[in-house]
């Protein structure tokens, strides 16, 4: 767990070099405390998820998201996804083709599911890139939960 939490606070202090020239910081224990406040919104959420953007920079930004349930299919056609997986598994679907793919916002692709694509297993201490318009999908077995960094990179 200190090693998750030290590659997450690495990876904020890496990238998250502000316009001022200033960092960001956020401790293991802040990380944590938003991930139980994020855990208990998920699971009230009838979606299963909740997420906290933490800070937006120039081409990227950083958010800290849990999902309680599986979530549906997405394609980003200008960013890119970067996960830690802090706690928690899922499953990850990608490539294959969005099912019942609608554009939700310019260059944002939702849909149903991921069909045709390759799934991987997912736990604490991975890290996934996922580049655009590359399909996704998260998957959570019942009663699991993933809470995972995303650093959302434009390209």
């Amino acid at each position: 767990m200190k090693l998750i939490w030290g590659m997450v606070a690495m990876a904020l202090t890496a990238t998250a070099v502000a316009q001022s020239g200033g960092a960001n910081h956020y401790s293991a224990a802040k990380l944590r405390q938003m991930a139980q406040k994020l855990e208990q919104q998920a699971t009230s959420d009838r979606a299963g998820i909740a997420a906290e953007t933490l800070e937006k920079y120039p081409g990227h930004f950083t958010m800290l998201t849990v999902r309680t349930s599986s979530g549906g299919a997405e394609m980003h056609a200008n960013d890119a996804d970067i996960f830690f997986i802090v706690d928690g598994d899922a499953g990850l679907t990608t490539g294959g083709t969005v099912v019942d793919a609608k554009t939700a916002a310019p260059g944002e692709i939702r849909g149903t599911k991921v069909e045709g694509g390759v799934t991987q297993q997912l736990g604490k201490g991975d890290v996934v890139h996922i580049s655009p318009n590359t399909p996704h999908q998260m998957t959570i077995a019942k009663g699991h939960s993933v809470t995972y960094f995303v650093v959302k990179v434009h390209e």
